[in-house]
């Protein structure tokens, strides 16, 4: 038991209840006492209890008319009556009001346990009963959002059925992919003390991670813990009987995010429409020709024709020119065709590269996904007999490091590097990676970090101008990168060294 209230005008009574209830058998984590009925609604106004005990007559109001109106709110407690007179229309009144118990001062100890033991026991069993019914809900959702083969009746009874327990206020839908590790505060399914879900988290979907959150906390997860994350976010809905539509526009959105690398809102006015002729050259390379020449170039030693030929594909995607259903399926006919083609090549480390790599959706984003798949490409492509031709790449990865140590402070991205070594965009993210070790990003990010914990070893800059001065706009994606990678802030990290210093002192 959580909370027991009790509500009684006689001190010494009230403080006598209290005693017997702690010393129950019955575990209660929080026992709260107030003097008269109008004390008890503010209570129960601010928070859930799960029993109150209550006195007839008290000044202010009365254990009749606090009932009575505890009787009609939500989610009232389990409620027992104390009083000093043997009345029975006392009695039958507060039954009539939801009343479970009916004792007479002076109370005993025994009859306290015994109630209290009782009513656990109903608490217990009706959270049982709740908590079945909730998963239960959660999985009628599933069929909801992705079963078109309901009819229009059973869409009705689950709906009806179902709506106790869903969001009471208007709602948006943020799907993500799979692949995205959120932080372990992040999340979570909250039920208050009653029945109805405030939040609706579904992480295992074939299209990706699902949020279903109040619509006026939408901005704030975008701003901060989805701040680095390509969500599809639905229209603003109402009702559980819209949510296959707010599904539909969530995975719209959500393969528009996926595709430009930035979160996208069903509905945002579109820059400019992609021309016909566009979609249907994008469409020729899906083409089971074009298919069987990316894939058999694996194995005729030209890395760069694999990058070429692979790129082109993700190119078409990025640009919209491709939708990403099409793309999936085309990855999903591609590396199934590998798999049989090169499979004495494929070794089991491959198996688990080529299971990941036919789900492109579950990556935060196309060019996550591509950084990846392109890497393994290369990789078994070599292992095939290809062989990479220098032609200069190591003088330009050279040149590509040092103009990233000279610039790390500018908005510097792969594409400014690449173009200004007059490399491939796809055959340098593999070749810087070849040589440093780690992708660009990764490259980067600790140069700027390493950078950040100089000027906060040496300076006395504020954390904002030291983000500014590492290449971040945003201090507080600069707080939450630094915070990632050497596990404490940025504060935290100078009051660190100094301290460390001043002891060497």
């Amino acid at each position: 038991m959580k909370t027991l209230l009790i509500v009684e005008d006689e001190k010494l009574i009230r403080q006598g209840i209290h005693v017997m209830a702690k010393r129950s058998e019955v575990p209660i984590d929080q026992i709260i006492e107030c003097a008269n009925g109008e004390e008890a609604l503010q209570i129960l106004e601010r928070q859930p209890v799960d029993v109150m005990f209550t006195d007839i007559r008290m000044q202010h109001m009365d254990g009749l008319e606090l009932v009575h109106r505890v009787h009609q709110m939500p989610h009232p407690p389990l409620m027992v009556a104390i009083s000093g007179y043997d009345d029975f229309s006392y009695a039958v009144e507060m039954l009539r009001n939801g009343v479970r118990e009916y004792l007479l001062k002076p109370v005993e100890r025994e009859k306290i346990r015994d109630i209290l033991m009782k009513l656990e026991e109903e608490l217990s069993k009706s959270k049982e009963t709740m908590e079945a019914d909730k998963r239960l809900s959660v999985y009628q959702l599933k069929a909801l959002l992705r079963d078109k083969e309901l009819s229009a009746k059973e869409r009705e009874i689950l709906v009806k059925k179902n709506a106790p327990f869903f969001l009471s206020n208007a709602y948006c839908l943020c799907l993500f992919g799979t692949r995205v590790l959120l932080e372990d505060d992040f999340v979570t399914t909250v039920d208050g003390d009653g029945a109805q879900l405030q939040e609706v988290f579904l992480g295992d979907l074939e299209e990706g991670q699902l949020l279903i959150l109040p619509a006026e906390r939408v901005d704030v997860l975008l701003n901060t813990s989805l701040y680095d994350v390509c969500v599809g976010v639905s229209d603003v809905h109402q009702g559980l009987e819209e949510i296959d539509v707010a599904f539909g526009e969530a995975k719209s959105a959500r393969d528009r995010a996926f595709a430009t690398g930035s979160s996208f809102r069903y509905g945002t006015p579109l820059a400019s429409k992609v021309p016909q002729a566009m979609h249907e050259k994008a469409a020729a390379l899906l083409s089971a020709d074009n298919r069987t020449k990316r894939i058999q170039v694996l194995g005729a030693g030209h890395t760069d024709e694999v990058i070429r030929l692979w790129s082109a594909v993700f190119r078409a995607t990025a640009d919209l020119h491709l939708s990403v259903e099409d793309f999936t399926y085309e990855m999903q006919r591609s590396f199934g065709e590998i798999s049989g083609i090169y499979k004495e090549t494929v070794e089991r480390g491959d198996e688990e590269m080529i299971r990941q790599c036919m789900n492109p959706v579950g990556f935060d984003c196309l060019q996550e996904y591509q950084d990846l798949m392109m890497d393994w490409l290369v990789d078994i492509s070599q292992r095939l007999g290809a062989r990479m031709e220098d032609g200069g790449v190591t003088q330009k990865l050279l040149a590509a490091e040092q103009y990233i140590k000279e610039n790390y402070s500018s908005d510097l991205n792969m594409a400014v590097v690449s173009n200004y070594v007059s490399m491939n965009y796809s055959f340098f993210s593999y070749s810087f990676k070849q040589r440093t070790g780690q992708s660009f990003v990764n490259y980067l990010k600790m140069i700027r970090m390493n950078e950040a914990k100089k000027l906060l070893t040496e300076t006395d800059m504020k954390i904002m101008e030291i983000s500014a001065c590492v290449g971040y706009e945003n201090e507080k994606h600069f707080m939450k990168t630094f915070k990632a990678l050497m596990g404490v802030s940025p504060g935290e990290f100078r009051k660190n060294m100094r301290h460390g210093s001043s002891e060497m002192l």
